[in-house]
């Protein structure tokens, strides 16, 4: 199987679709080879024809006919993603899913128990869980140099107004299902349980020119674990850390590119105990506890010359491919994607008056 070139069929021209998938796949021709696409748009078909020099067709319902195609790739707008991935995976076919997934986790357990069936690979493209930064953040908390994690902030915010079809509720629109599979798989990831976490939100809409919220404030517990907070929003004007995490021997803030973090090493920590009477300090005055602590900093920085984009993306294909071509289990399973769709289905129940009846 070394050296075996998986045919994919790309399903969408749009923004994912070729600025992402299409774009992606054209530069591994070592592994991949794109032979099929489908759009229902000319322009699109044909820029397509031309770029990658495959086969195009305007319903994808001709290319499950084909016997050829290893992969397809379902980059189509969200509220396609359910009943086309099942049309793929009933043909017999592995399929990539783009995110979100689906809105409901009916909707993700319908599609385990159909690739289930068909013997075939349902994989969904959570790209972001191969962030550098966020890989460098797990090695520091494996590390244990924070000690215990009590809080992880992520925060995806920035000033913006959208009018474009992702916020409409009727097509999987909104904050929650655009922006935030990203930063709720990296989430879920950091607490690793199977537990559904206790979900507290809020979401609102304040900038968008659709009916979906853009901006949500989500807390997830877990007794055990480090209480997440996580917030999406498009009226965030100045920014701070995408990443804030505070623990019992320091803590962490960042960015995508650069992270620092500080800790004490308990070994060089001066050794007072609890006291109940009044403090004083040297001269007999009252004073506040003040406690001279050592601190250790430490600095990271995305690798010169690292596309943050290509090294996301080209992980996740390379683990999609030693799947498919070796066996291997995905790294990121359908079961992880449903306690995602879990959180995210809570947090529309929660906030029906923004987001309608779900």
């Amino acid at each position: 199987m070394a050296g075996k070139i998986i045919k994919v069929a790309i399903l969408g021209q749009g923004r994912s679709g070729r600025n992402i998938h299409g774009w992606y796949l054209n530069t591994a021709k070592d592994k991949y080879k794109i032979v099929a696409v489908c759009d229902p748009l000319p322009d699109r078909r044909e820029r397509a024809e031309k770029e990658y020099g495959c086969d195009v067709y305007d319903d994808y319902k001709r290319i499950l006919k084909r016997q050829d195609i290893d992969l397809f790739v379902n980059a189509l707008p969200s509220h396609l993603h359910v009943p086309v991935t099942k049309d793929i995976l009933k043909a017999g076919f592995n399929v990539l899913c783009d995110k979100p997934l689906a809105r409901k986790v009916k909707e993700v357990d319908m599609l385990i128990e159909t690739a289930e069936k068909n013997g075939k690979v349902l994989a969904i493209f959570q790209q972001s869980r191969y962030s550098p930064a966020f890989q460098q953040i797990k090695k520091i908390i494996r590390s244990g140099v924070l000690g215990r994690v009590i809080q992880i902030n992520i925060a995806y915010n920035n000033f913006s107004r959208r009018w474009d079809w992702q916020t409409l509720q009727k097509y999987y629109g909104g904050s929650l299902l655009n922006t935030g599979p990203h930063p709720l798989d990296q989430a879920l990831d950091l607490l690793n349980t199977d537990k559904m976490p206790k979900v507290t939100c809020i979401m609102d809409r304040v900038n968008t020119y659709g009916d979906a919220e853009d901006y949500v404030k989500l807390l997830l517990q877990v007794p055990g674990k480090p209480l997440i907070d996580l917030e999406i929003s498009s009226c965030c004007a100045y920014p701070l850390f995408t990443y804030h995490i505070q623990a019992s021997r320091g803590g962490l803030k960042g960015t995508m590119t650069h992270l620092d973090w500080k800790y004490y090493k308990p070994s060089e920590a001066p050794k007072v105990k609890l006291q109940e009477s009044p403090i004083s300090g040297p001269d007999g005055t009252p004073t506040y506890c003040v406690d001279n602590l050592k601190f250790y900093e430490e600095h990271w920085d995305i690798p010169e010359g690292t596309d943050m984009f290509t090294m996301m993306v080209s992980s996740f294909y390379n683990m999609l491919y030693k799947t498919l071509v070796y066996g291997k289990p995905l790294e990121i399973t359908p079961q992880q994607v449903r306690q995602q769709i879990a959180v995210i289905e809570e947090c529309q129940r929660q906030n029906r008056d923004v987001y309608g009846k779900v």
